[in-house]
């Protein structure tokens, strides 16, 4: 089953060498968003043309939406969820959660932030990572400034798995 970006044990933190961006603005964040690379999970094993939306509740917060296809089962599969900033609203920095009061950690540690085109994401340690993007394929030189960055934070950069977006 997919469960996102940051379905953790209820775990907020960081790893130490990342540091969410400032001058974050939600509403530039929000809508649709591909999944590029990770580093490998079983709820997201095997899954294909992963991505992820984000809109705003009326009563606050921030709905989450992830969807994978499974090529074995021949089938989508979805998990909802809702994120609320750790601290201030301009740091991205949120906690996520798809199972009510366990909340993980979603780190946006590195933006694109003049077209918010592209987002690395850390879960609270060096085993939840991600690379976003506004479209299903980047160029090879975002994947590489990814991979190094990533492998210089002392995430395992060899473990990446890099997403089939599609045909």
């Amino acid at each position: 089953m997919l469960l996102s970006p940051v379905l953790l044990s209820g775990c907020l933190g960081m790893p130490e060498t990342v540091k969410p961006v400032d001058d974050f603005d939600i509403n530039r964040y929000l809508g649709k968003w591909y999944e590029i690379a990770r580093l490998d999970h079983s709820f997201e094993a095997g899954l294909e043309q992963v991505y992820a939306e984000y809109a705003k509740f009326p009563e606050g917060g921030i709905s989450v939406t992830n969807k994978g296809f499974d090529p074995e089962e021949n089938e989508w599969v979805e998990a909802n969820g809702k994120a609320f900033f750790v601290n201030q609203q301009d740091q991205g920095y949120l906690q996520v959660s798809f199972f009510g009061p366990f909340y993980g950690s979603y780190v946006i540690f590195e933006l694109d932030k003049e077209g918010y085109q592209y987002a690395f994401v850390s879960g609270p340690n060096y085993d939840y990572l991600w690379f976003l993007s506004r479209t299903p394929v980047v160029p090879e030189s975002l994947k590489k400034q990814f991979r190094q960055q990533v492998k210089e934070l002392g995430f395992d950069s060899d473990a990446l798995i890099f997403v089939k977006q599609g045909q």
